[in-house]
């Protein structure tokens, strides 16, 4: 049986819906079919995207609503985690502690797992149009992280933005990028490796330098004869500024060079060559970070804010800053790193896996009032993230966010940078970790 046939012709049990005789012809599903007919009586809500928030965001909604019929939709196979994947990739960390099963927490928690593509909405009839069907929903969750804009760098060039990819992934959007990126770190064997940072906001700010420190510890351990060029379009290194400053000039002299306000003017993958405001550049090998914008999902909603001075698009969901509903739709909620700007005086929350578990806890306590009648309250997150800048001995830095709302109503940021390395924080990183998957994952 073709692939593309098993697809559109699952058993009826992995859908839910009810046994078929043993004689009887499959029925035929097609992209216009309704799936997975509703479990209770309570109110549906679908989560289109299984990372940290969508996952912490199922667990709590099963919680606060228990007669809630709660459907996650991810299109991997696996749970994937960017936090710890630094590591991973020079092997500090193993793939069993960054590749984690749903089915898992899916059981303990009690909500429906449907691994499936999320192919397009249609809100004015509360439907999602995945590879499988169609699903109904009373409120919707996008929290399907960020995609790498590529078309900012070679516009509607397809084959460019494919030999990118291919050939110099970043593995920031988790999937088979993560295993390739890892086989070229353990393939390098000298030369010039150049990182591109995109320009704010990204995918969790501090960790492109996490991984530049443990690629030149790498590099370094192993005696091979290879530069790091950071290649940074921000005019100095943030957040952790004076941590990693020191680390790369006290453990990484010889092999890391950052060079600020480089924002990238043109790429050729092809000859291997960049253009950037601070000079032009040649490589041996790279890993190439295009700038970051909201998941394809939320483009797919029509639902990516518009920039009041110039009606562009802003790239990012465009939704309420205190309460993460769609502006447009009070019935759509956002989740993690694809969330749109929070405050004029820093702009988003950082796009980290700490912030997107804390958020999906609020939309889940958020959606619980409204089903109960009660008033919403508009909760505040935080954020921790800590970076391992040596692998011998084990040293990390990190850094903390804090918020609160001022008397005109506007949340302001507080960041607290712990700037001096120490095993102590690597203690704390792993527990950190491990509570996070607790919580999520149910491990």
């Amino acid at each position: 049986m073709q692939r593309r046939h098993f697809l559109r012709t699952p058993p009826a049990l992995a859908l839910g819906a009810a046994t078929a005789s043993a004689f009887a012809a499959p029925a035929i599903i097609t992209g216009q079919s309704q799936i997975l007919p509703r479990r209770s009586k309570g109110p549906r809500i679908v989560i289109c995207g299984g990372g940290w928030g969508g996952l912490t965001a199922a667990r709590y909604l099963r919680e606060l609503i228990p007669n809630s019929d709660v459907v996650l939709l991810e299109r991997n196979p696996t749970f994937w985690s960017g936090p710890m994947s630094n590591k991973w990739l020079v092997d500090i960390v193993g793939t069993d502690f960054v590749n984690r099963d749903m089915l898992h927490p899916a059981n303990k928690y009690g909500y429906t797992l449907l691994q499936t593509e999320v192919t397009g909405f249609e809100r004015d009839k509360k439907l999602v149009r995945t590879a499988h069907g169609l699903i109904e929903y009373d409120f919707l969750i996008l929290s399907g992280g960020i995609r790498n804009d590529y078309e900012a760098w070679f516009g509607n060039d397809q084959r460019a933005i494919d030999y990118t990819r291919k050939h110099f992934p970043n593995a920031y959007v988790p999937n088979q990028e993560m295993l390739a990126l890892k086989q070229k770190v353990k393939n390098f064997k000298g030369g010039t490796l150049v990182m591109t940072l995109p320009p704010p906001p990204h995918r969790c700010p501090p960790s492109p330098y996490e991984r530049a420190c443990l690629i030149a510890w790498h590099i370094k351990k192993n005696k091979i004869p290879g530069k790091i060029l950071i290649l940074d379009p921000k005019p100095k290194i943030a957040p952790i500024g004076v941590g990693y400053k020191q680390a790369f000039e006290e453990l990484y002299a010889d092999i890391i060079t950052h060079v600020p306000n480089a924002g990238v003017k043109e790429v050729d993958p092809f000859n291997k060559q960049i253009k950037t405001a601070a000079g032009d550049f040649k490589f041996d090998d790279a890993i190439l970070m295009p700038p970051h914008q909201a998941a394809d999902m939320v483009w797919q909603a029509d639902l990516i804010g518009k920039d009041p001075a110039t009606g562009k698009p802003t790239g990012w969901a465009d939704m309420h800053n205190r309460l993460f509903h769609a502006k447009s739709d009070d019935r759509v909620y956002f989740v993690g790193d694809l969330m749109g700007a929070i405050s004029p005086q820093f702009g988003h929350y950082p796009k980290s896996g700490h912030v997107a578990n804390y958020v999906g806890k609020i939309v889940a306590q958020n959606i619980a009032e409204r089903v109960a009648g009660k008033e919403v309250v508009a909760r505040l997150p935080d954020n921790l993230c800590y970076m391992m800048v040596n692998g011998d001995p084990q040293e990390e830095i990190s850094v903390k966010f804090e918020y609160e709302v001022d008397a005109n109503g506007q949340v302001n940021q507080t960041q607290i940078d712990m700037d001096v390395r120490t095993s102590d924080l690597v203690k704390e990183d792993f527990a950190w970790i491990n509570g996070k998957f607790s919580d999520f994952l149910g491990v």
